[in-house]
Parts: structure tokens; sequence; C-alpha cells
């Protein structure tokens, strides 16, 4: 359901994007979100790893092209530093066109729903370090600003380990307005802001309970001022050390993983009843 809803956006060179990386050509071939056009291999000497992404391409109908060493670093344009031998030709993931969209190529029980919304973090490398967080905390999706936010580039799906191939992602105009629409449809807004009252750990359980979206500022600015008044339960991840900030995607990891931690506690406590 979710491939019909998903709108394909216009990446910077065109149609095609070039992933490399055996493990990121491994997950964008088993997530099936992108259009394949073809699978680069180096000839000679194919080892089992690269054996393995020939196998999942012909499974899905994928050309497979051998080629020199030399013409896959002159195609990837980067140094054959990471190449590892492959080259996916693809075209761009897609994204979701608003907060609607994105709870309904979720689906899920209601209450059981979690997603991620990022404010004005804009470093590739930390988005892809919270959607690689999100994927193995099992949240539902990623709402990111139009403006402020990097694209779904091939850099962004290194730095999620592939992750973000999986994760369903919308783009909003205006994140308040989204924020109040989340809320319309039964979430409570969480967000992480180390100027809160509340410490995250000694947070009461029933303010973690139902669909949560969970708010992520950038590091430095923070949450903006109208994206703070629009949250419902503000906590601060409480420290010890002697630096007073944790990275972005540090910083949600926390988050998410006492919510998973909270969310199992009670299921089990349900199962065990």
């Amino acid at each position: 359901m979710a491939h019909r809803t998903e709108r394909r956006r216009k990446s910077a060179t065109g149609d095609i994007e070039r992933l490399h990386g055996r493990h990121v050509i491994e997950e964008a071939l088993r997530a099936g979100r992108r259009r394949l056009h073809r699978l680069l291999v180096k000839n000679g000497g194919v080892g089992p790893d690269l054996e393995r992404l020939i196998g999942l391409a012909r499974d899905v109908g994928l050309p497979v092209v051998e080629t020199d060493s030399a013409r896959l670093v002159e195609i990837a344009q980067l140094g054959d530093t990471g190449l590892q031998g492959a080259i996916l030709e693809a075209g761009p993931l897609p994204e979701l066109g608003g907060v609607a969209e994105l709870c309904e190529a979720v689906g899920g029980k209601q209450g059981t729903r979690r997603f991620v919304i990022l404010d004005g973090v804009e470093d590739p490398q930390n988005v892809g370090g919270i959607a690689r967080v999100l994927d193995a905390a099992g949240a539902g999706g990623l709402i990111m600003t139009h403006r402020r936010s990097p694209p779904l580039s091939p850099a962004l799906t290194r730095a999620s380990a592939g992750a973000i191939e999986w994760l369903p992602v919308a783009r909003v105009t205006n994140l308040v307005r989204a924020l109040e629409q989340l809320k319309s449809e039964g979430f409570w807004i969480v967000a992480a802001d180390p100027e809160a009252d509340m410490d995250l750990f000694t947070l009461p359980d029933r303010l973690l309970e139902g669909d949560l979206g969970v708010v992520l500022g950038a590091e430095g600015r923070g949450l903006r001022r109208g994206v703070q008044a629009a949250v419902d339960h503000p906590v601060r991840i409480p420290m010890h050390g002697n630096v007073a900030s944790l990275n972005v995607a540090t910083a949600g990891a926390v988050l998410l993983y006492e919510v998973l931690r909270r969310t199992s506690a009670r299921v089990g406590e349900v199962g065990s009843g």
C-alpha cells in the first residue's frame, strides 16, 4: 500500500543515483523501494559477497553488467574508497507528501505508532545515524521539512548503513502544522530538550503511552520556538559528565530506546497476566 502513495523525487543528477558499498546495495535490493536500473560489478575474482548481490539482483530481474575496476571507479566519481567492487544504478528513494500519507503508509495498530520528527537537522551523517536508530528501535517513520533538511542522497543512505531504504519518509512544509496534525491523529509529541524540567528516566510511564512523535532539534540551535510550543512533553536527558550535550543521533537513540524499553515492559506485563 505504501508504494501507491509514495512520490518519486527528482535527484540533482536526474533519475539515476549510484549506490556503492555491498551492505547498502543489498538493503536497496531487498527493500525494493527504488526503481532499479542495473548492477555493475567488477569482472573476475568475484567473491561470496558479490555473488550474493548478483543473486539478489537476478532474483528481481535486474541486469548485471561486469566491468573493470577502473571503469567502476570512474562511474562512481569518488575514488576506490568504499567501492567494494559494485555499483547499483537506481532511481531516487520515494518520499511521502505529508502526515496523512505517512500514517496511511505505515498503518499499524493505533497506540503503537512511533515517528521521529526532525527540526533543522541538516547534516546527512546525523540524519543517516538517526535513520539507523529508528530502524533498530522499530520506529515507523521519519518526518522532515522541505527546507533545512538534506535530500535522501546516496551519502545519507551510506550513513544509515542502508536503513533508510526501509524507512517511510514524509516531507512537510510547516513543521508546527505537521505536529498539530499528528496530535489530531491521537499522537503525543515528546521532544528532547536540555532545558526541560522533566527528566527522561523519571518521566511517568503514562506520558509515553499511545502513539508518539519524537522531535529532535539541530545541535546548537535546538528546537525553534514555535516547535517548542507545540510539544506536549519536553524531556531532558540527564548529563553527568563535563560535556553538556549529545550528538543528535545519540540523543535520539537514548530517547527511542527508553520508549522501547518501557513499551516492551508493558507488553510483557500484559502477556504474563
